[in-house]
């Protein structure tokens, strides 16, 4: 394929694509994802096409297949875009608990979000934090201590408080 074979190619049906890929995921950033993924095994496609209409399916159908690998991948599920975290927190009452937990530093802030609202184990975080799994221990440890304070300060200047269940 041609580089201007390729570009005709991208003109013709890199809206088609996107149109699939959001349709399949229902994510903006993630149909691009898709899009630009498909577009990519375009141009390193060493094969030749028969026509203008197999062309056209070749590309649905790995746009279909692209987005079915990233609504399978276990990360989709973990994954919370920034502007949209308070939406992890589903209860009204629990956002304080949330917000208290975004207010911490990064080091005690990552090991406790995934830890307690990405359900992973200490492992799971050491290994993505590229930390030793004792130090996550102890991150958490003084996390919940952190929270603790900055939950009961919150208490003592009359904010309506809720115990959360993450906090032992």
């Amino acid at each position: 394929m041609t580089d201007e074979t390729f570009e005709q190619a991208v003109r013709d049906h890199a809206n088609t694509i996107f149109r699939v890929a959001y349709h399949a995921v229902k994510d903006r950033p993630e149909a691009e994802d898709v899009t630009q993924t498909v577009l990519l095994r375009l141009y390193q496609y060493g094969g030749e096409f028969q026509s203008g209409e197999h062309l056209k399916h070749w590309l649905l159908r790995v746009a279909v297949n692209e987005s079915r690998k990233v609504l399978r991948s276990p990360w989709r599920k973990r994954n919370v875009p920034l502007e949209n975290w308070d939406a992890v927190a589903e209860v009204p009452e629990e956002r304080g608990v949330l917000e208290a937990v975004m207010a911490l530093e990064a080091k005690y802030r990552l090991p406790v979000y995934l830890y307690y609202y990405e359900d992973c184990s200490v492992q799971e975080v050491a290994a993505a934090l590229g930390i030793n799994p004792s130090t996550i221990q102890t991150r958490l440890q003084r996390a919940r201590e952190k929270l603790r304070n900055a939950l009961t300060e919150e208490k003592k200047e009359g904010t309506p408080y809720v115990r959360p269940q993450i906090i032992p």
